[in-house]
């Protein structure tokens, strides 16, 4: 609600028992909306320095990391400028003053983007543009002279490869984007991570199927349809997946706010790298979120050779 200010308050108390004396610890931590993850305090009573130092250590560590993950998830699911208020909040006026400990693992003021971990999975990132872009209904992402955001992720998969400490195969990593209805945050993301093995698998049995025309998937993937378009070239340089769905779009009578893409690599018959685009929409029983056929616990990270 505009011009209320939201808090959450949160507490942990441990409590110690050693012989006939008992120490108390006390962390407590709150979220206000603009500050992420949230404030954390500590309260230590205790007669013995060297005995509180190490209930501080040893439980209060722990207590703080559970703390502060309970805060910024609360903070993430509850507010969907979260991510919005990070980048511009945070990440880029820290990466303007050369500021440590940047929240993103990476700003690129120039090319107009951060790179950030994403809270969940081993090694999915997001890209995160440092304008603001609502998401992929946003006509500017479609309008001549955008920033071409897709190749910039792409670009940067290499952050899920060193999260993994190997190297994954083009048809094993994946780029997503979420229609308005399923996503969480209204701040464009792109999510970088492994592809669902179960996925990879109906790509390659169905590879004669994908064209360089829009067609519909033969087989439901997570039980819900999909469209493809086969890219056939090696480089999202001169290719931008939103204007290659939105010109398929234009006749259709479909809204973009409405669609969710995810882009995966892929080996041509000819040998060269190339690119499959998938498209899903809002209809009954599903929200189009793509991020669904992403694996955030990368399962193919633990049979994967590397190259």
């Amino acid at each position: 609600m505009s011009g209320v200010r939201k808090s959450l308050s949160l507490s942990l108390s441990l409590s110690l028992r050693r012989a006939a004396r008992a120490p108390y610890l006390k962390v407590s931590g709150s979220i206000v909306r603009g500050d992420y993850p949230c404030h954390l305090s500590i309260n230590a009573q205790d007669n013995n320095l060297h005995k509180t130092k190490k209930i501080l250590s040893y439980t209060g560590a722990a207590a703080i990391v559970s703390l502060a993950a309970i805060c910024a998830w609360f903070y993430v699911a509850r507010n969907r400028n979260a991510l919005w208020e990070i980048v511009s909040e945070q990440c880029v006026p820290k990466a303007q003053r050369g500021a440590a400990n940047n929240p993103c693992a990476k700003v690129d003021l120039n090319g107009e983007y951060v790179i950030f971990k994403d809270r969940i999975g081993v090694g999915q990132y997001l890209l995160i543009p440092t304008k603001r872009i609502k998401g992929i209904e946003t006509p500017e992402l479609v309008e001549g002279g955008e920033h071409n955001y897709w190749r910039d992720a792409w670009n940067e998969r290499a952050y899920v490869d060193h999260a993994l400490r190997l190297q994954l195969v083009s048809e094993n990593i994946g780029l997503a984007v979420n229609s308005a209805s399923g996503r969480s945050q209204d701040q464009l993301h792109i999510h970088i991570d492994c592809m669902r093995p179960d996925v990879v698998a109906a790509l390659r049995v169905n590879r004669d199927a994908i064209s360089g025309r829009w067609t519909e998937f033969p087989s439901l993937l997570s039980r819900h349809q999909y469209r493809t378009l086969l890219i056939s070239v090696g480089t999202l340089r001169d290719i931008d997946p939103f204007r290659l769905l939105y010109s398929y779009l234009r006749g259709k009578g479909e809204a973009m706010a409405d669609q969710s893409l995810l882009l995966t690599g892929t080996t041509l018959a000819d040998g060269k790298p190339g690119f499959i685009l998938l498209n899903t929409h809002v209809g009954p029983g599903g929200d189009a979120s793509a991020e669904e056929l992403l694996d955030h616990s990368c399962s193919l990270s633990k049979s994967h050779n590397p190259e």
